[in-house]
């Protein structure tokens, strides 16, 4: 059978202070590039200043992981070092919209990120942003419609900004679902001429793919967070252990109870409730990854399934799984 939605798109970890998610991230062995923020006049005639919030990613050949944090109102210029500054162009009648939209986007990073700092954003991969946002219709799935936002995407040729179809279902437009564990959307595949453009896919922990989000929530509210994500996935979800996962192409999604899951990710604990806990990425050898993050001093465990991770108080909130890509299994 098949399905519009085949893989993870991205997870988004809010931190707030970006040199240190920086820092992090590169500890842990992922090669980031400096990261970007829009710039605007706020009104006409002044010069651009740092607005909204800045990102980067860690990229691999069909996925990535996001890395957010907020401009502070109070220091707008303090930005993280070789951090790319992204003019936005827009006609003065347009101004007052756009400002509005982006300052809409960051109340809710900074609600995130006040809430707790870690994992709050997942985006699910489709080859076609309209027939998902059909069919998830049909399932009585509220959303935003599909929409075009644009993203900078590193090249050999400099930094493009890519436009990108999604479907939010976190979206304030009228109808649009409310999603409690955080934003979650639908977006279509980037083309692959251009992902396997970007020069940062080479990662020192050797990580290759995105192949994991878990969402921990209430054990009273399981049920129906569970239906919730048949319908988000158009597919039901299996049992594993005191799991359930939803099986995708390479990669999946598993919802666990807050009571649960220190049976499968020992010693965690959620932050809140419900909230996404922790994601894993496909590496090529994780002896190598292994030894990488011991000689930087990161405190190492052993989920349920066998998989090595970061645990989340020492990684801005989120643990990260390091799992032998099955690739190299073949």
């Amino acid at each position: 059978m098949s399905h519009d939605i085949d893989h993870l798109h991205h997870v988004g970890h809010v931190v707030r202070d970006m040199a240190g998610g920086l820092e992090l991230y590169r500890r842990l062995g992922f090669r980031i590039s400096p990261p970007a923020y829009p710039m605007l006049s706020r009104s006409q005639g002044e010069p651009p200043r740092p607005f909204g919030a800045g990102n980067t990613h860690a990229d691999f050949p069909r996925s990535f992981v996001e890395l957010v944090s907020c401009v502070d109102d109070d220091d707008p210029d303090r930005l993280p070092a070789n951090a790319k500054r992204i003019p936005l162009q827009a006609p003065p009648e347009h101004l007052a919209r756009i400002t509005e939209s982006i300052r809409s986007t960051v109340a809710k990073i900074a609600a995130c990120a006040a809430r707790f700092q870690g994992l709050h954003i997942l985006v699910l991969k489709t080859a076609d942003a309209d027939a998902a946002a059909r069919r998830l219709s049909a399932e009585g799935v509220g959303h935003g419609g599909v929409i075009t936002i644009r993203r900078p995407v590193d090249t050999a040729s400099g930094t493009q900004m890519e436009p990108v179809r999604l479907v939010e279902l976190d979206s304030d437009a009228p109808g649009a679902g409310q999603v409690p564990e955080g934003r979650l959307a639908v977006a279509e595949n980037s083309p692959a001429a251009l992902l396997a453009a970007q020069p940062h896919l080479e990662h020192p922990n050797g990580a290759v793919d995105l192949v994991e989000s878990v969402l921990c929530v209430a054990q009273a509210d399981l049920p129906e967070v569970e239906r919730r994500y048949e319908k988000y996935l158009g597919r039901p979800a299996r049992a594993e252990g005191p799991a359930r996962v939803f099986d995708l192409d390479g990669s999946r999604i598993t919802l666990v109870a807050d009571g649960d899951l220190g049976t499968i990710l020992p010693g965690e604990r959620a932050p809140a409730l419900p909230a996404f806990v922790a994601y894993a990425v496909a590496v090529r050898d994780v002896g190598v990854a292994r030894k990488l993050l011991e000689e930087n001093g990161f405190p190492l465990k052993v989920s349920a399934a066998g998989d090595l991770f970061v645990p989340a108080d020492a990684a801005l909130g989120a643990a990260i799984l390091f799992r032998e890509s099955r690739r190299n299994a073949i």
